[in-house]
């Protein structure tokens, strides 16, 4: 069917990562090891960087801010993470040509000027991916999805903190905001 094939136009496409940092790579993960995410988005690193394709690492950082003051009955707690908890992983190879967001609540476009840089690109597809899939991806796909931002989701270059999780929003959210695809279908459609 012509609906699922992939076609990703070099010229409009950037990739965002979410949260591939130390104080998140370290936690428990499913359905993929967080070492598999990594290094399925390192492979994706390699090839937007080899075709001059824009990349923005997006970070998570709660030091010096405010936290939301909203009731729930469950919530990450933060504690005091290490100094190195936001540090990006090594093997992602971050560079001063590459963007940095850093963000302060789960999604990565809300206080952030990562919206603006997009636009100012030229960027209307982005290929998206993280951890963990219901927090930061689901959460920036959502703002994307709303400001029309055409979406990719390399499904194995996320995973969550329950096998369960993942495969909802997998299933019951991404497919419904873009195409959702394995890491070497998006690689050999660039």
């Amino acid at each position: 069917m012509a609906e699922n094939t992939l076609s990703i136009d070099r010229n409009s496409t950037a990739l965002i990562l979410i949260d591939l940092q130390k104080g998140i790579v370290g936690r428990d993960t499913s359905p993929y090891k967080a070492s598999d995410v990594v290094a399925n988005a390192v492979r994706l690193v390699k090839k937007f960087r080899e075709n001059n394709m824009p990349i923005f690492f997006v970070h998570v950082d709660f030091k010096n801010a405010m936290p939301l003051m909203v009731e729930s009955d469950s919530s990450i707690g933060r504690g005091n993470p290490p100094a190195d908890w936001t540090e990006f992983v090594d093997d992602l190879g971050v560079t001063e040509n590459d963007m940095i967001v850093t963000k302060r609540q789960w999604g990565a476009f809300y206080g952030t000027d990562l919206e603006q840089q997009l636009r100012r690109r030229k960027i209307n597809t982005i290929v998206l991916g993280g951890i963990a899939t219901t927090y930061g991806v689901e959460s920036t796909a959502r703002f994307a999805y709303e400001y029309g931002f055409n979406q990719i989701f390399p499904e194995d270059a996320m995973t969550d903190l329950s096998e369960e999780s993942h495969k909802v929003s997998v299933e019951y959210v991404l497919k419904r905001m873009g195409k959702v695809r394995k890491t070497e279908e998006v690689l050999s459609s660039i």
